[in-house]
């Protein structure tokens, strides 16, 4: 299974079964029907649509309902088998779990997983695997089929009663149930090498072949496609490309590797490599004894994102930085932030420091990014306002160590405060506006000040960040009466609190009525122009908008 499963449910019912196969699969998401089922990590409004959805995108599919249901919602939509993500109905109460599409996906052994996880028998109805006790068309990983039409044929004899020998190692083989007779006229063969199957084998090439890339060129795939044509190596027994420290940063390898969907590894110690296999201009083929588990060779070029979790709320954060976080090995963070950012996996190590540990945070990701490990420094709102990614930029931008430049450093955008804020209200920021943090722990109270008085000044939208605190309690104070110089008691004012959040509150006020006590370090503060107004809402309330454009002076 290449990505994680999406559990969808109908009613609130089914919920605890969902949650139980959730705990099997930690990254999967339940999908609930929109005022039907709350407190789930996404809702839908239609039932076929959202599978339909999520079958095109090839994402595996765990429906709590009746099959009948599925079924009938994906006709429409089916495609080629050997395509298809695993598509299961599991019932509501967990007591049957029956796979229906997905067979060359992985659907019978998913639903083995899930019914053992619910103590129950999966309904398994495809008569090869039935008879045989493997699917011979879905050799298990290491191993890939050489033709998958000759292959169907092949398994069709076999069920006619035909019998079969094997020759190479396959030892996945040794507890199936298969009719094996030495002098049999079907063969399994198992072998790296490059050739065509002939009409009675079943052709599965082992992926026994490490490529060790000694310099990259532009040619760099077609040098391959020579090195294996010339050496009698088949294409589909590659495992891995293999390359020095020096080359993790290089583009083309990482395009090559992408292109022929193979894991690329860093190999600091040659004494690991495969044997030598054959010698070519920039890289060498290596030939190992059995198939390769490339996890086991070097380690992969580390990666480092950092995120921004949006206001809070799940269904407000960017899909790429979830897919980050349920990607990561560790979460670097505030703790209040790393636990809004679950679901999260027993495995993954939180590191969780004070809000005030930026730069020591940023560093500590890059010493673990380096040796390997996939890495989230995790913000709220968005990681380049008032956030981590300048720490993170900035720890690197001060840096010497080379292992720390070749980090893959990425960094996803988030829904800030006061985008949130402004949406929650309405549009406030809909002409030119500016963004200041009122704290000075890292920058002079007079720079906030000057700051402060040109933004009034030019008659911007302001939105104020870290407007409050214990310790600076006066500062608020000191900027609203900057402020009211340039600006009237009528300007309008919106004080967004915990948007996004369980509690949120919203308020609309003006300028002549805002006093420091109504604000606290988790409230935004926006601070309209003179042009920012408001109307009243049909369902009560106010909306509150600066109009696009401004009068001509």
């Amino acid at each position: 299974m290449t990505s994680a499963p999406a559990i969808i449910i109908l009613g609130s019912s089914a919920l605890p079964c969902a949650r139980r196969i959730q705990a099997l699969y930690p990254q999967a998401e339940i999908h609930g029907l929109s005022g039907r089922v709350e407190g789930v990590e996404r809702t839908y409004e239609d039932f076929g649509d959202t599978l339909r959805a999520l079958y095109r995108a090839g994402t595996p599919i765990i429906a709590l309902c009746a099959a009948g249901i599925v079924i009938r919602s994906l006709a429409a939509v089916l495609g080629e088998k050997d395509r298809e993500p695993p598509v299961l109905a599991v019932a509501e109460d967990g007591s049957a779990v029956v796979p229906l599409l997905g067979g060359l996906g992985g659907v019978n052994r998913m639903a083995r997983e899930v019914a053992a996880h619910l103590d129950v028998s999966a309904a398994i109805t495809t008569s090869g695997e039935l008879r045989f006790g493997t699917c011979l068309l879905e050799p298990p990983a290491g191993y890939v089929l050489a033709d998958l039409e000759q292959g169907k044929g092949f398994v069709s004899d076999l069920l006619g009663g035909q019998a079969v020998r094997i020759e190479g190692d396959a030892p996945w083989l040794a507890q199936a149930k298969l009719p094996v007779d030495n002098h049999a006229s079907l063969v399994i063969h198992i072998s790296p090498h490059r050739r065509a199957a002939n009409a009675d084998e079943l052709l599965i090439h082992p992926q026994q072949v490490a490529v060790w890339v000694e310099s990259v060129s532009a040619d760099l795939l077609s040098e391959l496609q020579h090195a294996l044509r010339s050496s009698g190596l088949a294409a589909q027994s590659l495992a891995c490309l293999l390359a020095a420290p020096e080359l993790m940063a290089n583009t083309e390898l990482h395009a090559a590797a992408a292109q022929l969907k193979l894991p690329l590894r860093f190999i600091d110690d040659v004494s690991q490599l495969p044997p030598l296999h054959s010698q070519h201009a920039n890289l060498r083929l290596l030939l190992a004894a059995a198939a390769i588990d490339a996890s086991q060779l070097g380690r992969p070029r580390g990666r480092l994102t950092v995120i921004g979790l949006g206001p809070g709320a799940a269904e407000f954060m960017v899909p790429a930085a979830r897919q980050a976080l349920d990607e990561a090995q560790d979460l670097l963070g505030y703790e209040t932030y790393i636990n809004m950012a679950g679901p999260l996996r027993p495995e993954q190590v939180r590191h969780c420091t004070d809000n005030r540990e930026e730069m020591q945070r940023a560093r500590h990701a890059f010493e673990l990014a380096a040796s390997g490990r996939r890495v989230v420094v995790v913000s709220s709102g968005d990681p380049g306002v008032f956030a981590m990614a300048a720490a993170v930029l900035e720890a690197l931008h001060e840096s010497t160590d080379a292992e720390w430049q070749r980090v893959d450093l990425q960094v996803f955008p988030g829904v800030s405060a006061a985008l949130a804020t402004a949406a929650k209200a309405g549009a406030p920021l809909g002409h030119d506006f500016c963004l200041i943090s009122l704290s000075d722990n890292l920058k002079p109270w007079t720079i906030i000040e000057k700051r402060l008085a040109h933004a009034a000044a030019a008659d911007l939208v302001m939105a104020f960040y870290n407007p409050i605190s214990k310790a600076r309690p006066w500062q608020l104070g000191s900027a609203l009466d900057i402020v009211r110089q340039q600006r009237t008691p009528e300007t309008l004012v919106v004080l967004g609190r915990d948007i996004g959040r369980p509690g949120e509150t919203l308020r609309i006020l003006t300028l002549g009525e805002l006093t420091p006590e109504m604000v606290d370090m988790r409230t935004l503060v926006i601070i309209g122009s003179s042009q920012t107004c408001r109307f009243p809402r049909a369902e009560g309330g106010e909306w509150v908008y600066t109009p696009r454009s401004y009068p001509q002076l």
